[in-house]
């Protein structure tokens, strides 16, 4: 078997190390708000053909250099209605959130990113648009994430740290390192927990995995959620598997993936509500922002554990 394989199919195997999460926490639950809706394809930007993915038309085909006003309506609830009815819920129950922020999405609403800043939420970058990005050049894929660092910058008065491209290519990561001012990446599925990888010139770079799974794009896919009792049993299902096994010594990490279209949408945020109320009856549980969890980790973990 050729040494140079890149894959890491062992992980921290069968003992995962203590994350020593503040207040001697069980599990550390994360939750994302993906802010997309602005940044998909569309061929008043320029692209080739409409949207098709994570919406209420599951099994859509992009239409070329056609618009599709049923897809764009549907992505512009995520931003005129969803949002707000996210952001009224989380500040109510005092919900710490990170925002995966498309930052050409974030420059059509500017109001949505002052509430995100009012709120103290993290804003990472979710890239410039939300595009799929393997059949890109790196060349432009670079310019991409560095245009996204400057106007990211210049939106919210601060870089972001962290990165989530979402649909990423072969020289993502290594472009994310590359630009030099990102302290995590969440383009991996890997994990319960953060964990190391190589990085450049022989630095370690902290990767924070994320989540397709207790995630409200399962209500958009064949074989999902068709229900808000369906999610609520499934994130309630995941959050006792772990919180158990923190209480037997092994504290892991959840995330919770959101879209603004998806489960801002009212049947679907009521059982989001039922989540996040039976979570807060629980003791020992941290809510961080990923930045949180990342500092932490740098602060607490040296890198090579895992490996």
């Amino acid at each position: 078997m050729s040494e140079n394989y890149s894959r890491n199919l062992i992980g921290y195997g069968r003992n995962t190390p203590d994350p020593k999460w503040p207040g001697d926490a069980r599990i550390a639950v994360q939750f994302v708000i993906n802010y997309e809706e602005g940044g998909e394809s569309c061929i008043l930007d320029g692209d080739a053909a409409s949207e098709n993915l994570l919406s209420e038309i599951v099994g859509a085909a992009p239409w070329p250099n056609q618009r599709n006003l049923n897809m764009e309506s549907i992505y512009e609830y995520g931003a005129r209605a969803g949002f707000w009815r996210l952001w009224r819920m989380f500040t109510e129950l005092k919900v710490r959130a990170t925002v995966y922020g498309v930052t050409l999405a974030m420059a059509r609403n500017p109001e949505a990113v002052a509430a995100m800043k009012e709120a103290g939420w993290e804003i990472a970058s979710h890239g410039y648009r939300w595009l799929e990005y393997k059949d890109f050049s790196e060349d432009l894929e670079r310019k991409h994430i560095l245009e996204a660092v400057r106007l990211h910058t210049e939106l919210t008065g601060e870089r972001p740290y962290g990165m989530y491209q979402g649909k990423p290519s072969d020289n993502t990561l290594r472009l994310v390192m590359e630009e030099g001012g990102f302290l995590y990446s969440s383009d991996s599925y890997a994990d319960d927990l953060p964990f190391w990888v190589d990085g450049l010139n022989g630095k370690p770079f902290l990767i924070i995995p994320y989540t397709l799974e207790t995630n409200d794009m399962r209500f958009a896919t064949p074989q999902g959620f068709n229900s808000g009792d369906q999610f609520f049993t499934y994130l309630k299902d995941a959050f006792d598997t772990l919180y158990e096994e923190g209480k037997q010594g092994s504290p892991k990490m959840m995330s919770v993936g959101l879209h603004c279209r998806l489960v801002g949408r009212p049947g679907r945020a009521a059982a989001l509500r039922r989540f996040i109320e039976y979570v807060q009856k629980h003791d020992k549980v941290w809510i961080p922002k990923r930045i949180e969890i990342a500092n932490h980790w740098h602060q607490n973990h040296t890198p090579g554990g895992e490996r």
